[in-house]
């Protein structure tokens, strides 16, 4: 998707003056984490890249500190999954979100969609799921209701519409007179949590080893 040239200046200058990282920038803009990646991701995040050996020694142990932590709530997805999958419901989740969420990156959930029931079976499992708060953004054509928009989304997803963030389309221009109409645009929905984020990783493997069974008979 094409975004306006001031959506991109506003990511540098994020990047620039305010020293944010790609998530912090995907998630203050409501930007795919690979969009701000190709963006940014030859300008210094302003830290220094001169550490010391202890300092170094410190991001390593960090970094397997995290890696630990992503196997753990990954096999704690899979020891789950036998009670998850017998729920109403759960199963339709995954499959929506193997069709429409966002595999790419590892430490957030994130679906976009323009049909509040897909958003709606979503939104409900983030929530049982994840102690995490979601965050909404829905994109608008120019000539729509921004209010209505918000009061829309907001009763499809159970929020107040002030939490409804708005960003208007860049490859269109009015609704009116497409053959494929958005009538309520679409929302995004995303939720940082990265264990959860690996528990869904489990459960989407686990549905797709299932597809492969039922396919070879």
């Amino acid at each position: 998707m094409a975004y306006p040239d001031y959506i991109r200046q506003r990511a540098v200058r994020l990047r620039t003056e305010r020293h944010l990282s790609i998530d912090e920038i995907a998630e203050h803009l409501a930007l795919p984490r690979t969009t701000v990646y190709y963006w940014v991701r030859d300008l210094p995040l302003g830290r220094s890249p001169n550490w010391t050996l202890a300092q170094q020694c410190a991001a390593r142990a960090t970094s397997e500190k995290h890696r630990r932590l992503r196997e753990a709530a990954y096999a704690e997805g899979l020891a789950e999954y036998g009670q998850l999958e017998r729920l109403p419901t759960f199963r339709d989740f995954l499959a929506l979100y193997i069709a429409e969420g966002d595999k790419r990156d590892h430490n957030r959930a994130v679906v976009a969609n323009s049909d509040p029931r897909v958003i709606a079976v979503c939104v409900s499992w983030f929530r049982r799921l994840s102690a995490k708060s979601c965050k909404f953004s829905v994109q608008y054509h120019a000539d729509q209701d921004l209010e209505a928009l918000r009061e829309f989304w907001a009763t499809a997803v159970g929020v107040d519409p002030s939490a409804i963030r708005v960003q208007r389309k860049s490859n269109s221009n009015r609704l009116g007179g497409r053959t494929w109409r958005s009538e309520h645009g679409v929302l995004s929905v995303w939720l940082h949590d990265t264990q959860f984020r690996c528990r869904l990783q489990s459960w989407m493997d686990r549905v797709r080893e299932d597809w492969r069974l039922d396919s070879a008979e």
